[in-house]
């Protein structure tokens, strides 16, 4: 089944998957105590969040997709627009850096050693990493998460502003380094980790690109080849 790799726009927000469209865990400031009202309609806080951005600093998302629909997302946006970026102990991130706050796959758990997962995941943050590029930024940050795979949850919850937990709308630090993240600021649970953009990364991206769409080229072929007139 085939994937593709779409910018998010104004119009598309309501078709993200349902984890990345009801989830504020990123959007909430956890130091300002806030009443359980306020997490009435978390899809609307998310929403009213993304048009913000959006209007006022330009695309955040990029969406995978197949014939089903979305399959995940990838959310990213400056450190002042992300209220919980300043609350980790690895904590800020870098002036020229634009913050990866999430990479969610639809019915996948975290993705540590998940095929499937993986494979949409470095998808999304390629998107993310030649969009970010061509708009002159020279970094992309990630606060990762260290645990154990058992910690992470199987799927995103109905009640996502409700029930999120780091294990869930964290990305794995593991992950980040297999996507060519690098550590800058150490930490056994919250290390914060970088990815420098430029041209050549962006040729890489391309050609890692073209190579994908080849393979699934030549596998529709070999598959045709065997068919019975």
């Amino acid at each position: 089944m085939s994937t593709t790799i779409t910018t998010l726009t104004l119009s598309e927000i309501g078709k993200l998957p349902a984890h990345a469209r009801r989830c504020v865990f990123w959007e909430t400031d956890p130091s300002v105590e806030r009443s359980p009202a306020v997490f009435d309609d978390p899809a609307f806080e998310k929403e009213a969040w993304l048009s913000k951005v959006m209007l006022e600093w330009g695309s955040c998302a990029q969406v995978s997709r197949n014939e089903y629909g979305a399959t995940g997302a990838a959310l990213y946006a400056p450190p002042s627009a992300v209220p919980r970026s300043a609350g980790f102990p690895t904590s800020p991130v870098s002036p020229d850096a634009v913050l990866l706050t999430s990479v969610v796959v639809e019915g996948c758990a975290s993705g540590l050693g998940n095929p499937d997962y993986d494979g949409v995941a470095h998808q999304l943050v390629q998107a993310v990493a030649k969009d970010l590029i061509r708009r002159g930024v020279r970094a992309l940050e990630a606060f990762g998460i260290k645990a154990d795979p058992a910690d992470y949850p199987t799927g995103p919850s109905a009640t996502a502003a409700l029930t999120c937990t780091p294990h869930q709308c964290m990305i794995p630090a593991s992950f980040l380094e297999e996507a060519g993240f690098k550590t800058v600021a150490a930490h056994h649970e919250y290390p914060r980790l970088r990815l420098e953009l430029d041209s050549d990364h962006e040729w890489k991206v391309d050609v890692e690109y073209a190579l994908e769409q080849l393979l699934a080229s030549a596998s529709l072929t070999t598959t045709g080849s065997f068919r019975i007139p």
